[in-house]
């Protein structure tokens, strides 16, 4: 993991961030700037700030209630923020529903795993497909012959995607009957089936194992270097979050106190003020 970290050069970009060098001749997929929402006076998120490079694979932590979450909601349009602007690959969000943002290139899974779980899992790779295949409804009810093109696209890209997470041979389990693992990743896969250009995963590891989070960590890196993509990731687990991740940042109440490397993240006293507390 630690020569993972040390193969990852990241440079300074204009926002006060650190991407990628990789990344540093492209577009960022995702600039956020000065972002913030008042819930009833209450400031949830305050002048938020951060930039994501195109295939980064990016790390948001903080203590409980530092508004993590928040931050993801806000860049998926859940809530329309207050102030600030989100710019994803290169478009403003402003005023864009939900499923438009995701059209736009975002995709997410959440802290507690939203499968159709009486569906069965291809089926549910397939509700991901709805950007990229569509059918009418008059061709939907009539059963012409387009909407059975389009069922045997859909059928063959979702076997076509579990497969890489070799979950192909549960394509027709329901989604409910998988373990806890294997449901997670299939959010996963359903999400990608969106075709993100950045995909936020919050908190998956939560309730994983020793093992399974070590197939996750290999999983997240796979996303990243197969679908060429960023992903950023909330996540309690730091030995995850310092096993895999290239940028961090660091929220608490409401408010960015530090970005950085692992290594520079670690050991900064700001951070393990937040997570500690003050020494005496």
């Amino acid at each position: 993991m630690n020569n993972q970290r040390e193969r990852t050069k990241m440079v300074p970009v204009p926002s006060h961030s650190i991407i990628p060098e990789r990344d540093a001749n492209f577009l960022p997929i995702l600039e956020v700037s000065h972002l913030g929402i008042n819930f009833n006076g209450l400031k949830a998120v305050d002048d938020f700030n951060l930039t994501v490079g195109r295939t980064e694979i990016a790390g948001l932590i903080g203590p409980n209630g530092a508004g993590k979450t928040t931050v993801f909601n806000l860049l998926t349009n859940v809530y329309q923020p207050t102030n600030g602007s989100i710019m994803l690959d290169g478009y403003n969000t402003a005023g864009k529903t939900t499923e438009q943002v995701n059209r736009m290139g975002i995709a997410r899974t959440f802290q507690n795993i939203r499968l159709f779980s009486n569906m069965s899992v291809l089926d549910n790779v397939k509700v991901g497909l709805h950007n990229s295949i569509k059918t009418s409804l008059g061709a939907s009810l009539l059963r012409l012959p387009s909407y059975y093109r389009n069922e045997k696209i859909a059928n063959e890209r979702a076997l076509e995607l579990l497969s890489i997470f070799k979950m192909e041979n549960a394509a027709y389990d329901k989604a409910g009957s998988l373990p806890y693992g294997a449901q997670r990743r299939l959010e996963i896969v359903r999400a990608l089936a969106t075709n993100p250009g950045i995909i936020l995963l919050d908190e998956p590891a939560a309730g994983m194992n020793p093992s399974e989070t070590a197939e996750l960590m290999e999983n997240i890196r796979m996303i990243r270097d197969t679908f060429h993509i960023a992903v950023m990731l909330i996540e309690h687990d730091m030995n995850l979050v310092m096993g895999i991740c290239e940028g961090i940042c660091v929220l608490n109440y409401g408010r960015v106190i530090a970005k950085g490397t692992p290594d520079e993240i670690v050991s900064n006293p700001v951070v393990i003020e937040a997570y500690l507390g003050k020494k005496d």
